[in-house]
C-alpha cells in the first residue's frame, strides 16, 4: 500500500522561520518533520511514498533524494501552482490508481497506530476514512461529526465558537480508494474537507471516520512549534530522538564537545558536532542543533537554537528560536516567544522582546533594544536617532506604525496640554506619516500647530516664537528618494539635544506611552500667515543697506520644494532682479537623486552666466541648506562656500567670533585672523552648532555642508537667512564671489571610512591617544572624536560614526600629497586594531 505526504504548504503562520524554508523541514528535535512523518510510515510498512511538494519543492527533493537513506522509495508530484489538499494529490493520480493509498500531512507530528487505521477502513468497506482527534480548542481545524458506526455525517472547516458542534476534528490523514479522484477535478484547486468530502457526504457515499488516540499535532504556528518540542522530549509522542542518552533526558549527538563543568539540566538535546564551553548552562526543553558553539556563561532555558549557530557568552535566551546560522553575541538577551530567523546577527548586549520577530539577513546593532518585529528593515538600531533625526526606507523603516509609537513617545515626555508644531515636505509619504504623527499627538493630551506643508525655518522660527513646547518636521531625505527623515525640535526651535533624544529613546524603547482621557484629547489648529512673520521678522533683523543700490541681478532655484512658498514674498521685499527656476510646490522634484542634484546646480549654472547675475542659489527641499554658483556660472563647494561667506562677513565684524566645525580647514583660522576675528570650534553634533551660535559674540556659523547660521536671526541653520545676508555682504563689498574665491589660499584636507565592529570603537580612541607623541609638541583636541594637531599645523581627526559601524577619518597639512600620508597614518592604527578585534 502507498503514502502522499502532502509537503506543498507555504507555512505563513510559521514565518519567519519559513520565509526561506519549506514548512515540512523545520526542525523538531534536530530532525525535519516530514522526517518523522516518513519514519512513522516506514514503521508501519509504508516504503513507496508520493511525495506532493510546490512551495520552495527543490529544497524538499534535495533534502530527501530517492529516500534510500531511510529504506523507502519516494516520488514527487510537483504543481506548478497550488491546488489544495485534494488538488495536489489528484496531481499525484498517476501513481496511485491501482490500489488503497493513506494521504498524511508532512508538517505535522504524530505517531497514531496507521496500521489500525488502515485496518478499519478496510473492515468498513470505505470509501474515504478521517483519522479524527479529540482537541480542546477546535476552531483551527476543520470539525466533523459522526455516527456511532463511525460514518460521518457532517464536515465543517475552521468554524467559530458559534459554529462548534464537536471537538473532534480532522487531522487531515486518510485512507483512500483510488475511486475518489473521480471526484476531484483535474488541475483546479480543491481541498478535501471543504470541497470534497462535504460532496461525499451529501451524496451518501461511505465516508468513515476513526477515532484515534495517538499523539497529533498541526505544528502551524510557532507556539506550537515550540510545544511538539517540549512534548518529544517529555516524551509524550514516540518519535526517535538522534544522539545518546548520556544521563536521563539528556541526549547528545555524535563529535559534540560538552565540557565537564557545563550545567545541562534536561530534558534537553545538543545535535553532532556542536560545543558547549565551560560555565554554560543549558536548561530544561532545550534543542540545539548541529555545528552549534555555545560560549562560557550562557544561560538558555526552553530556547530552539538551529544549526550553525553562535551563541556568545553570557547571553540570555529564554523561550525562543534562533534560526540557523545565526550569531547572538556576548551578553545579548533574546525573551519568550521571540523568533530570530536565519543568518542574522544579535550584537553585543542588544535585547530582543518577547514575541519580537526577526526576519533572515538581518542585523540587530550592539545594545539596541527591539520591541517590534524587524521585517523589511535591514537592521535594528541601537539608537532610534541618527545624524538626520529619526530616519530610514519609507514604509520599510519608518513605518505608519513607527511614527505613532514615536509621536506617542514624544507626547509621553512633555505635559498635559503643551503645544507641539508640525509640518512637513510636500511628499505624499511625509503627508501619510505627519497625519499618523498629529494623531498620536492629539490622543496623547497634546495639542497640535500643523503648518502643513512648511519650510524648515519657518517651521523653527514657528516653533520658538508661539506657545509650542516643541516640533515635528517630517521630510524626505535630500539625495535619496526613498528615505525619509523625522526630525523633532525642542522649545527653542533646535534639534532635540543628545540627553533629549536619550530620553525620548527610553520611553520609545519601552512603550510607555501616556494615553488621554476622552476630555483631554488636544486641538488641532492650522495658523494663518506663518511665512509672513518669519519674512518680516528676518529683514525687519539683517542689515540689508546697500542692497537697493547694487541693484544685483540673482538666480534662485528653489528645487520645487518648500522653499518655494517662502520666496515670492521674500523676494519681493528685496528689492533685486530675480529669475525663479523650479519656483512652484512639486512632489516629484523633492525626491532629487544626487545626480539629479548635480544636474540641477549645472543648470543653474548655465543661466548665471547667461544672464549675467551676480551669483545664483539652489535652496534644498525644505529651505535649510544652500548651494552657491558665482557670476561665471561655477559652483563653489560646500567647503569654500564656507570660506567665501566667512571672509565677507569677517570684513565687516572685526574682533567678533565666529563657529564652525572641528573638520573645517585651517585656512578658517588665517581668514579671520587678518581681519582680527577668533574661531571656535564645534562638534559636529546637530544640535552644537546651534548652541555656541547663541554666545552674543558669535556672527557667523557654518558647518562645511551647505549649512549656514545667521545669528541677528537666529540660532538655527537656515537657508533663507544665509541667502539675504550672502545678498547684502555681496551688494556692501562690490566684490564677485569668484573674486573673494581665487584670494583664499587653496584647501588640502581629505577624509576616508574605516569600517570599524561596534565592539572594537572604544578601544581603537584609546589607542589613538596612546599612540599621539606629545613629547614631539603634538597636541590632543577632544572637542569631537580626537583632533591630533602637530607643531607645523597640520591635523588629523579620528571620529566613531554615533549610527554605522565605521570610524570617519579627516586629515589637513601643507599639501594634499601630505596629507593623504597623514592620514593613512592614522588609518594604519584604526585597521590595525580593527584586525585585531575578534568579529565574534
Amino acid at each position: 500500500m502507498r503514502a502522499v505526504v502532502m509537503a506543498g504548504g507555504e507555512g505563513t503562520r510559521l514565518r519567519p522561520l519559513t520565509a526561506n524554508a519549506p514548512k515540512p523541514l523545520l526542525p523538531v528535535v534536530n530532525r525535519p518533520i516530514m522526517e518523522h512523518v516518513l519514519r512513522l510510515l516506514k514503521r508501519h510498512g509504508f516504503d513507496e511514498t508520493v511525495v506532493t511538494v510546490q512551495f520552495l519543492a527543490a529544497m524538499v527533493r534535495t533534502y530527501f533524494g530517492d529516500g534510500d537513506e531511510l529504506g523507502m522509495h519516494l516520488s514527487y508530484a510537483t504543481e506548478s501552482t497550488p491546488l489544495g489538499t485534494a488538488g495536489s494529490v489528484k496531481n499525484a493520480e498517476a501513481a496511485l490508481r491501482d490500489e488503497q493509498f493513506l494521504v498524511i500531512s508532512g508538517d505535522a507530528l504524530t505517531d497514531i497506530d496507521l496500521t489500525a487505521l488502515v485496518a478499519e477502513h478496510r473492515k468498513n468497506g470505505a470509501l474515504v476514512t478521517v483519522a479524527l482527534k479529540s482537541v480542546p480548542d477546535p476552531l483551527e481545524f476543520g470539525i466533523v461529526i459522526a455516527g456511532e458506526d463511525g460514518r460521518i455525517s457532517r464536515f465543517l472547516e475552521k468554524p467559530t465558537w458559534g459554529q462548534v458542534f464537536s471537538d473532534t476534528v480532522n487531522t487531515g490523514i486518510y485512507v483512500m480508494e483510488p475511486e475518489v479522484f473521480d471526484h476531484v477535478p483535474a488541475g483546479e484547486p480543491v481541498d478535501w474537507s471543504a470541497d470534497v468530502f462535504p460532496r461525499l457526504v451529501a451524496a451518501g457515499a461511505p465516508v468513515f471516520g476513526h477515532v484515534v488516540s495517538g499523539y497529533w499535532e498541526d505544528v502551524g504556528t510557532i507556539a506550537s512549534f515550540q510545544r511538539v518540542q517540549a512534548d518529544v522530549l517529555n516524551q509524550q509522542v514516540d518519535v526517535e530522538i538522534g544522539g545518546f542518552e548520556v544521563s536521563p533526558g539528556v541526549w547528545i549527538g555524535q563529535d559534540t564537545d560538552v565540557h565537564p563543568d557545563a550545567i545541562l539540566k534536561g530534558p534537553l538535546v545538543v545535535g553532532d558536532y556542536s560545543k558547549v564551553e565551560a560555565g554554560a548552562e543549558l536548561r530544561e526543553f532545550t534543542v540545539v542543533g548541529s555545528n552549534v558553539v555555545i560560549k562560557k556563561g550562557a544561560f538558555l532555558h526552553r530556547a530552539l537554537v538551529g544549526d550553525n549557530a553562535l551563541i556568545g557568552p553570557r547571553t540570555n535566551l529564554r523561550g525562543c528560536v534562533i534560526g540557523k546560522g545565526t550569531d547572538v553575541r556576548r551578553a545579548a538577551r533574546v525573551e519568550e516567544g521571540a523568533v530570530v530567523a536565519e543568518a542574522c546577527v544579535v550584537e553585543e548586549e542588544a535585547f530582543i522582546s518577547h514575541d519580537v520577530r526577526i526576519y533572515p539577513y538581518k542585523t540587530i546593532e550592539a545594545g539596541a533594544v527591539v520591541n517590534t518585529s524587524v521585517i523589511w528593515e535591514s537592521r535594528g538600531q541601537r539608537s532610534l536617532f541618527g545624524p538626520r533625526g529619526v530616519s530610514g526606507l519609507v514604509n520599510a523603516e519608518i513605518t505608519p506604525e513607527l511614527a505613532v509609537r514615536l509621536a506617542a513617545a514624544y507626547a509621553t515626555t512633555l505635559p498635559k496640554g503643551a503645544t507641539v508644531t508640525t509640518a512637513r515636505d510636500g511628499t505624499r509619504a511625509a503627508r501619510a506619516l505627519k497625519r499618523a504623527v498629529i494623531s498620536a499627538l492629539t490622543t496623547s493630551a497634546i495639542d497640535v500647530r500643523d503648518l502643513e506643508v512648511a519650510a524648515m525655518p519657518v517651521t523653527r522660527f514657528d516653533v520658538r516664537t508661539s506657545d509650542a513646547a516643541g516640533g515635528i518636521m517630517i521630510h524626505n531625505t535630500e539625495g535619496d528618494p526613498e528615505r525619509i527623515d523625522i526630525v523633532i525640535l525642542d522649545a527653542d526651535g533646535d534639534d532635540l539635544s543628545p540627553a533629549a533624544q536619550r530620553k525620548l529613546d527610553r520611553v520609545f524603547s519601552r512603550q510607555e506611552f501616556r494615553r488621554a482621557f476622552p476630555g483631554e484629547i488636544g486641538d488641532l489648529r492650522l495658523p494663518a500667515r506663518t511665512a509672513d512673520r518669519y519674512t518680516q521678522d528676518l529683514l525687519d533683523r539683517i542689515d540689508m543697506s546697500g542692497v537697493a543700490e547694487a541693484a544685483l541681478k540673482v538666480v534662485i532655484d528653489p528645487s520645487g520644494g518648500a522653499a518655494s512658498l517662502v520666496l515670492p514674498t521674500l523676494l519681493g521685499r528685496l528689492g533685486v532682479d530675480v529669475l525663479t527656476v523650479n519656483g512652484r510646490l512639486d512632489d516629484t522634484a523633492i525626491t532629487h537623486t544626487e545626480a539629479q542634484r548635480v544636474e540641477a546646480v549645472r543648470r543653474l549654472g548655465d543661466l548665471v552666466a547667461s544672464s549675467r547675475a551676480a551669483f545664483g542659489v539652489r535652496f534644498d527641499q525644505v529651505g535649510e541648506r544652500i548651494t552657491i554658483v558665482d557670476e561665471r556660472g561655477d559652483l563653489i563647494d560646500d567647503d569654500r562656500a564656507l570660506l567665501v561667506f566667512l571672509d565677507l562677513v569677517a570684513a565687516e565684524n572685526r574682533g567678533a567670533t565666529v563657529a564652525v566645525p572641528v573638520t573645517t580647514t585651517l585656512v578658517a583660522e588665517q581668514i579671520t585672523r587678518f581681519h582680527g576675528l577668533s574661531v571656535r570650534r564645534t562638534s559636529l553634533s546637530a544640535a552644537d552648532l546651534p548652541r555656541v551660535a547663541r554666545d552674543p559674540l558669535v556672527v557667523f556659523a557654518a558647518d562645511g555642508r551647505g549649512g549656514f547660521v545667521v545669528p541677528e536671526f537666529g540660532a538655527a541653520i537656515d537657508g533663507f537667512a544665509a541667502f539675504v545676508r550672502l545678498l547684502a555682504l555681496v551688494a556692501r563689498t562690490r566684490l564677485t564671489l569668484s573674486a573673494i574665491d581665487a584670494r583664499i589660499p587653496p584647501v588640502a584636507v581629505v577624509r576616508r571610512s574605516v569600517p570599524t565592529p561596534w565592539a572594537a570603537k572604544g578601544t581603537v580612541m584609546r589607542r589613538i591617544v596612546e599612540s599621539v607623541d606629545v613629547a614631539a609638541g603634538h597636541v590632543i583636541d577632544t572637542t569631537d572624536g580626537v583632533r591630533v594637531v602637530r607643531p607645523d599645523g597640520a591635523w588629523a581627526l579620528v571620529l566613531p560614526d554615533p549610527a554605522e559601524a565605521v570610524t570617519h577619518l579627516w586629515a589637513e597639512a601643507g599639501s594634499r600629497d601630505e596629507a593623504c600620508a597623514l592620514l593613512a597614518d592614522w588609518a594604519a592604527i584604526v585597521e590595525a586594531d580593527h584586525r585585531d578585534t575578534p568579529a565574534r
